[in-house]
């Protein structure tokens, strides 16, 4: 595989790889290890999974990593959009069971529902269900705008009270889901959506961020070297201790 360049910024290892399947290989079987290695010591792990396309990579491999035993891992995923149809290809329930929890025999996966009729309800039965389960790992992305989860600058809260919450998207955030070939036009993106808080994100464990792609360059560019602020909310990953930020020659073309 051929990795370009790897050192810290700050607590956060930075990893560059040539092509986009090499980098998420590489991710995939760091993920793969510390999960074996967890579960040797415990008897069972939490693993917050990011929906989106940049993650295929990872989630391919790790859905084909014989050496994980994922009978005995709960799966939560870290955002969901509100009002989507239940059935649709972009609800990110539907994305994770059909690239993951559908594939392997997890002890439980817990969805978020953005279709739920009461959304304060929601969040607190999803908040209850995080703080029983403290969580071990995270496997995330960043969006164009630096966000992590649906934490767009303008509502993203380092210091958040909350564990989950309802979030208005911005139009970066919106035309990105275009730009992934997700949604046709932006008018077809939803305008909402729930997401787990950057507290509740930075409470794992270990942290696994994944990022391919040049239209990713100027949010991976800011995450490294600009300053640790909301308005570039992947920027606080560099505080975390055990953070490692996958990258791509083409997400990190600005940084090589």
């Amino acid at each position: 595989m051929g990795l370009l360049k790897s050192f810290y910024k700050e607590k956060m290892q930075v990893q560059i790889w040539e092509k986009r399947e090499d980098m998420g290989e590489a991710a995939a079987n760091d993920i793969g290890k510390k999960i074996t290695e967890l579960q040797q010591k415990q008897k069972e792990i939490n693993i917050i999974f990011a929906a989106a396309p940049s993650q295929n990579e990872v989630l391919e491999g790790l859905a084909g990593n014989t050496d994980i035993d994922w009978t005995k891992i709960n799966g939560f995923h870290m955002d969901e959009y509100i009002g989507l149809s239940s059935e649709a290809p972009q609800n990110f329930g539907n994305f994770l069971r059909e690239r993951l929890f559908g594939r392997v025999p997890f002890k439980a996966v817990y969805y978020i529902n953005g279709g739920a009729s009461d959304i304060e309800s929601e969040c607190k039965r999803y908040s209850k269900l995080l703080e029983e389960h403290p969580i071990d790992i995270v496997c995330l992305g960043i969006g164009e705008n630096g966000h992590i989860a649906f934490n767009d600058p303008g509502v993203a809260e380092f210091n958040d009270k909350k564990i989950i919450k309802e979030a208005k998207l911005d139009a970066v955030c919106r035309q990105q889901q275009v730009n992934d070939g997700c949604f046709k036009t932006i008018s077809d993106v939803p305008t909402e959506a729930l997401t787990l808080t950057i507290p509740t994100l930075m409470s794992g464990k270990y942290l696994f961020c994944t990022v391919p792609a040049r239209t990713k360059a100027a949010a991976v560019y800011a995450m490294i070297n600009g300053g640790i602020t909301e308005s570039c909310p992947a920027s606080i990953l560099r505080t975390h201790n055990n953070a490692s930020l996958y990258c791509d020659r083409d997400s990190a073309n600005k940084v090589l």
